[in-house]
Parts: C-alpha cells; sequence; structure tokens
C-alpha cells in the first residue's frame, strides 16, 4: 500500500508547529521594528515644523498638535502617518519642548521592546517605557 500513515503525518504537523512556534515571534519583532520608522519620521518632521514655528512666533508653548486650530496646530493628525504612533507634547515651554510618539494598539505596536520614543527642541532622541536603548531604537 502506498500513502502516509496517521502517525507520520502526526509527525509532520508537530514539527511544522514546532517551526512555526519559532519563527512567528521573529517575524512579529522585524514587523514592528520596521514600523519604528514611523515614529521616527513623524517626530523629525513635528520637530521641524517646530523650528519654523519658532521662528514665525518666537515661542514653542502655543504650538499644538492635531488640536484642529489652523493658527497653532504643527500637524493636522495627532496620529502619525501609518497610525503605529499617537504624537503629543511631553513637555512645552516658550523656550524648549519634547515631542513623544506612543505606540498605538495598531498591528501591535504597543508590544514593541522600544516602547515610547522622545524628541527634544536640542535635537536629543530618546525612548521610554521599552527594554531597549534609545541609541538601538534610533
Amino acid at each position: 500500500m502506498k500513502g502516509f500513515t496517521l502517525i507520520e503525518m502526526m509527525i509532520v504537523v508537530a514539527i511544522l508547529g514546532i517551526i512555526a512556534a519559532i519563527a512567528y515571534p521573529s517575524y512579529r519583532d522585524s514587523v514592528r521594528k520596521s514600523n519604528r520608522t514611523d515614529a521616527k519620521q513623524a517626530l523629525v518632521d513635528v520637530g521641524q515644523k517646530m523650528e519654523r514655528y519658532y521662528t514665525e512666533k518666537s515661542t514653542y508653548a502655543t504650538a499644538t498638535i492635531g488640536g484642529g486650530n489652523v493658527a497653532t496646530d504643527i500637524v493636522s493628525s495627532a496620529t502619525t502617518m501609518n497610525g503605529y504612533y499617537t504624537l503629543s507634547f511631553t513637555s512645552q515651554s516658550a523656550s524648549s519642548y519634547t515631542i513623544s510618539a506612543t505606540p498605538t494598539t495598531k498591528g501591535g505596536q504597543n508590544a514593541d521592546a522600544c516602547g515610547t520614543f522622545t524628541l527634544t527642541g536640542a535635537g536629543v532622541q530618546g525612548v521610554s517605557g521599552g527594554s531597549l536603548t534609545a541609541t538601538t531604537c534610533w
């Protein structure tokens, strides 16, 4: 007789299960890592717009993100282009600011090892709430 026995099929299924259990988490980590560019790109863009805003208004304190106010909004949406992060000011004064990009649940980005990305008016890049360092994430 030709064919496979039930035992042989179960062995193949078990091997495929083990391979999938190893490969899928690695794949998800790679996808999260590539989605980090959404935060980095948005923070750099907002930082540039903040500098233009400061040039025009001589203050950072009145700038807003996605609040619907055309006069003070530096970007129209508080969500990054692909929706993996939400932008907000962590601190803001007339002469300095810190912008943060907090991961959303879209695509499981909130499980990323970098956590929340930050950028200051002085150009200092940081991360918080994750297990990796700013050097690794940025």
